[in-house]
């Protein structure tokens, strides 16, 4: 009997005191969810995917509720939770076994980030942070020792990495980035500003995107490196414990080694990322949503007006069954778009129709919250007006709603010329 199978039925509460290495080895059988498109469509999930979720949920439900609305209060990083997920193996899931992670699927990682958002999307999005980083290195363009010195990294100790590709004066447009490398010798010389990078105050390197005068080139330069200084925490509206800032790289040298694929060729790796951690981002909006409609529901069935709970007034229910069905359609297109990766195919359309769709239900069901608690909603002591703080970020982060317009648009137009 092989590993995977050994390890194949392990009950969810053994799994949330199981040790970091027992966990790992029980994830192992988590592909089983994209090899079931063998057999045709299929919408179930395997017996150790439902495992998963339901010890991410557990997770989320024991370790992060509690605690949100004091860290959305303090503004405070979830050190204390990342580092029991990252006990858990809820953190850095698709990183290869070869460099100790589990090689999760896209999927697989979807279904867990569902349950992780639910609890705090705050905290999932700090939790999210190092697949955002390590994406770029797993495209295929790292060279092996780079995966090994920084995805190993991150699976020995609970440490964090940031994509720091986002500039002042380039969010949407990436190709207007103007952070420069040049090379000296064996080495690169990198000048530039970065910002609004997830967890950069706390990272251990970054991935870095740069303009050289042969083109986009990428690297991995550590958080330590002579002239690498952060900005100080940028206080944002919602998810207010992921630590967002800026960083300047003033002649910051990063030997060559450092180097992400070759010279020209960082714009695409940078890019094609995205392909990837997407679906994550979406299904962090499904799982807001979802939280959003379960507190509206749980309220409409306590509080009474003009003689009968507001669940039975048609003004009230109407709102929640459109919650309710929006949320089902974008937990599918998610999932959708996450299997098609997992098939080795681009799922760039289908992961910008995840993100549109998802990202701007989360903020409807989230407002569409707030109005069922009537003024209870636009007070603190209630966890609704949180959750809509929480849900704008989701139309702006990892490409706007408008950039996922003109990705889906342009797809459409393409395949008609066939």
């Amino acid at each position: 009997m092989c590993i995977r199978d050994r390890y194949f039925i392990v009950s969810t509460s053994i799994m949330m005191r199981a040790s970091r290495s027992a966990f790992i080895r029980a994830s192992t059988t988590l592909f089983s969810g994209a090899q079931a498109a063998e057999g045709g469509l299929n919408f179930q999930l395997s017996d150790s995917q439902r495992e998963m979720k339901e010890t991410a949920f557990k997770f989320a439900r024991e370790e992060i509720v509690p605690k949100a609305a004091e860290l959305d209060r303090t503004m405070e990083y979830p050190k204390e939770i990342l580092k029991k997920a990252w006990d858990l193996g809820l953190v850095n899931m698709h990183i290869p076994e070869e460099f100790g992670g589990i090689g999760a699927s896209c999927l697989d990682g979807v279904i867990v980030q569902e349950e992780l958002a639910w609890g705090c999307s705050g905290c999932s999005t700090a939790i999210e942070a190092n697949s955002l980083a390590a994406a770029p290195l797993l495209t295929g363009h790292a060279s092996k020792a780079l995966l090994k010195k920084y995805l190993g990294r991150l699976t020995e100790e609970p440490l964090v990495a940031s994509y720091a590709v986002t500039e002042p004066g380039a969010g949407s447009d990436v190709a207007g980035i103007k952070t420069t490398s040049v090379k000296k010798g064996t080495d690169w010389v990198i000048n530039g500003q970065k910002m609004w990078i997830t967890g950069a105050g706390h990272a251990n390197w970054f991935f870095v995107l740069t303009k050289s005068a042969d083109g986009f080139v990428a690297f991995v330069v550590e958080s330590n490196t002579p002239g690498v200084t952060l900005g100080p925490k940028e206080i944002n509206m919602g998810q207010r414990c992921s630590d967002t800032r800026g960083i300047q790289f003033e002649d910051v040298v990063v030997p060559e080694e450092n180097m992400v694929g070759k010279v020209g060729q960082g714009f695409k790796i940078a890019m094609g990322a995205f392909d990837f951690t997407r679906p994550p981002v979406a299904i962090g909006a499904v799982g807001l949503a979802r939280r959003a409609m379960e507190e509206a529901r749980d309220y409409a069935l306590q509080r009474k007006t003009m003689g009968k709970l507001i669940a039975e007034h048609q003004a009230v229910s109407f709102m929640i069954a459109d919650m309710a069905a929006g949320i089902e359609c974008a937990r599918l297109m998610t999932h959708k778009a996450a299997w098609e990766i997992d098939q080795g195919r681009r799922n760039t359309y289908f992961a910008s129709c995840a993100k549109l769709m998802a990202s701007e239900h989360a903020v409807k069901c989230a407002s569409d919250a707030i109005q069922i608690f009537g003024g209870n909603g636009f007070n603190t002591g209630y966890p609704v007006e949180k959750l809509y703080r929480d849900s704008k970020i989701f139309t702006i982060y990892e490409g706007t709603s408008q950039i996922q317009k003109l990705i889906i648009s342009r797809s459409v137009f393409d395949s008609a010329k066939k």
